[in-house]
């Protein structure tokens, strides 16, 4: 019997492209403004790293693998049944969960054009197709999402707000696309940037996986509770869905530290109602600035923007990308997304966003 000579990883691996974050650094800048990756302004809660760094001489221990606690102080925070809330290492982690779970090989994962990277990455790793539905105004399509459902479609991702555009889709037109989906379909509701909005026909999907048996909404304690670094979030689901997801996950998917941190983070309000406060007061004063320089701005609910620059030699996006970071300003660029025109730019501190538009106000008066 005849062997390769080497391990074959399955088909369609290799034909994935990694997913590349926001960039971190700038070659000779100690200490960049970094405003490439939607990360907290204000940083963590200081209870929470009080709890992380309480940990330091239980490292050795493994975590409480079912995150009972974490479920529990989440279910205290937003009136929801702790045992149908799974939690994983960020919502990547479930998010991957999700599509191992229920698509594979000849079926598709449908989402919006320019929805996260990571749903039509993920799909493809299992197997699954992926499909994209065109958006309007950068804003996803409920009607085009629809004409797409086939009787392949195995799960539908919504990142409600989006990223990167910061549109978001209000709760008729949500429960419009749920009624539009067969009930054998997922309808995952990735709700990241939930905490941020401040709109009256926004919900971020709990409603729907109340009412139905096919909806989860996924959050994330990486944006404005400020924990990217340690790997948090979590999934409301419907009773059968979460014993799925349980079934599939990893005994000790979350860390020790993770838990205690996103617990003192969940219970301190009043950190968190200071992060939604500095975004309402300096994301409407940043788009405000940048609109007065003349760039184009798609409404944003979260905690970023998404500026189109002008189609001109030196003056385009990646000539502001490159210009920016000649100050010491990494911004996130977006070809990846199909917005090669854009950059999308994190809301940060007061004063580091007034050096940005003091930078980009110089860029746009370059002749």
């Amino acid at each position: 019997m005849a062997f390769p000579i080497a391990p074959v990883p399955r088909p369609g691996i290799l034909d994935l492209a990694p997913y590349v974050g926001g960039e971190a650094r700038i070659a000779g800048v100690e200490h960049p403004i970094r405003l490439a990756s939607n990360e907290s302004a204000l940083g963590p809660s200081p209870t929470a790293m009080a709890a992380y760094l309480a940990l330091a001489s239980e490292i050795h221990r493994y975590p409480e693998g079912s995150a009972e606690v974490m479920r529990e102080a989440i279910g205290r925070r937003h009136g929801l049944d702790p045992a149908r809330i799974v939690c994983g290492a960020g919502s990547d982690e479930l998010i991957a969960l999700l599509l191992r779970s229920y698509a594979g090989p000849g079926d598709e994962v449908l989402h919006s054009r320019h929805g996260f990277l990571i749903y039509s990455i993920g799909a493809m790793s299992v197997g699954a197709t992926p499909v994209a539905a065109p958006e309007r105004a950068l804003t996803a399509d409920v009607d085009a999402l629809l004409e797409r459902v086939t009787a392949r479609t195995r799960l539908v991702f919504i990142a409600n707000p989006n990223n990167p555009t910061g549109t978001y889709l209000g709760v008729e037109e949500l429960a419009r696309l749920h009624a539009g989906i067969p009930p054998s379909v997922v309808l995952a509701i990735d709700a990241a940037y939930a905490e941020f909005v401040n709109r009256n026909d926004y919900e971020p999907g709990i409603g729907l996986v109340d009412r139905a048996d096919n909806v989860v909404m996924l959050r994330t304690f990486s944006k404005i509770y400020a924990l990217a670094g340690l790997r948090l979030g979590w999934a409301y689901c419907p009773p059968a869905i979460a014993d799925v997801l349980n079934r599939v996950r990893g005994p000790f998917n979350v860390s020790t530290p993770a838990l205690a941190a996103g617990v003192a983070a969940v219970e301190d309000t009043a950190s968190l109602a200071r992060a939604r406060a500095h975004n309402d007061r300096w994301l409407p004063w940043f788009s405000g600035r940048l609109a007065a320089l003349g760039l184009a701005l798609t409404p944003s609910v979260g905690n970023f923007v998404l500026p189109r620059f002008p189609d001109e030699p030196g003056r385009d996006a990646g000539a502001a990308f490159g210009f920016l970071q000649a100050h010491g300003i990494v911004t996130r660029k977006m070809g990846g997304y199909g917005l090669p025109q854009h950059l999308r730019i994190t809301i940060g501190t007061g004063e580091e966003m007034k050096k940005v538009t003091a930078v980009l106000g110089e860029f746009m008066a370059r002749r």
